[in-house]
């Protein structure tokens, strides 16, 4: 079965509850649920619904927050034997309050999480080697942005080495301005990224905030990768692959939309998906829409299980080189 290793961090995640503020409490108090959230995870959670063999590598603590994300990555069939543990060290926290418009906003805690540290530990190169075994290679740029420059550069050298024996590295431009230092830093650790990538899945929202005021085709130029899936802010894709360019409109909405998060991040799983699966790109961005338009149905990244699509059977692909 062909494997995917995503690599990235999870949170815990507070969201507010429903019903307001408790008695005695303020303005700003209430009650908040407790989860779990993250760009890679949950790409990796619908990679796995969608059987594909996925890992998830990261650092977590020693600590009940951890112990609890291990047993529900388990649950969902993700892969946890290259998450590295350190004694002491929690995994990052963020929390979301909405307002009475249903607007969101963002508050992190992660400065000091253990997934930071993963580049730079004694178990990282074991790590990083690994990387040669699977098909493909998963990340994100929050992923990047966690990282300190030697970070980055030790885990690009790993995948141009893996990618010498066949390995595909799958880029996603998840931009997040808040976990750069500045845009500059942001589009040099960009540009590094798409001269390594066999895939690279973006979207008008990322690249704009970095490169504001360029059209499309510049925008497209700047990504020499010979696979570009390019999200526009309609839900249309422009593919560039080898033999041509097409442009795929995902089909028109029948539910209203209720939540977009991880609308990105379930593109990504179903498409890398169909591709391992023997399809065409053309045929794995519909499959990407698809996934998206249902998850944003539902409130938050992870739909319930019942909820996800019949599964499509791909054309078998029969070894790893096939996949190429």
């Amino acid at each position: 079965m062909a494997s995917v290793a995503c690599i990235g961090e999870c949170m815990v995640e507070l969201r507010q509850a429903q019903g307001g503020a408790s008695a005695g409490q303020g303005q700003g108090g209430g009650l908040y649920s407790r989860g779990f959230g993250g760009d890679t995870l949950n790409t990796a959670v619908y990679l796995a619904r969608l059987e594909a063999k996925v890992d998830y590598l990261t650092a977590l603590g020693d600590d009940g927050l951890s112990d609890e994300m291990i047993a529900a990555w388990n649950a969902e069939g993700v892969g946890t034997r290259r998450v590295v543990r350190l004694a002491g060290k929690l995994p990052g926290l963020y929390m979301i309050q909405t307002d009475a418009k249903g607007e969101r906003q963002f508050f992190h805690w992660r400065d000091s999480a253990a997934a930071r540290q993963l580049m730079n530990l004694p178990e990282t190169d074991e790590l990083l080697n690994s990387l040669m075994s699977y098909d493909i290679v998963y990340l994100s740029a929050i992923t990047l942005s966690i990282y300190d420059a030697s970070g980055r550069e030790r885990l690009f050298t790993a995948i141009k080495r893996a990618r010498l024996l066949g390995t595909r590295f799958v880029f996603d431009t998840n931009f997040r301005a808040r976990g750069w230092p500045d845009r500059d830093v942001a589009r040099e650790v960009f540009a590094a990224a798409f001269a390594a990538a066999d895939i690279v899945l973006t979207s008008t929202e990322d690249l704009l905030a970095l490169y504001p005021g360029e059209s499309h085709e510049q925008l497209m130029a700047r990504i020499p990768t010979p696979e570009l899936v390019f999200r526009l802010a309609e839900p249309v894709s422009l593919l560039r692959f080898p033999g041509g360019t097409h442009e795929v409109r995902a089909e028109p909405m029948t539910k209203p939309v209720v939540d977009t998060t991880a609308a990105g991040d379930s593109f990504a799983a179903a498409y890398i998906a169909a591709r391992l699966g023997g399809s065409d790109p053309v045929e794995a961005a519909q499959a990407g829409h698809r996934l998206a338009s249902l998850v944003i149905c539902y409130p938050g990244a992870i739909i319930p299980g019942y909820a996800m699509p019949p599964k499509k059977r791909h054309r078998p692909v029969a070894t790893r080189q096939a996949t190429k």
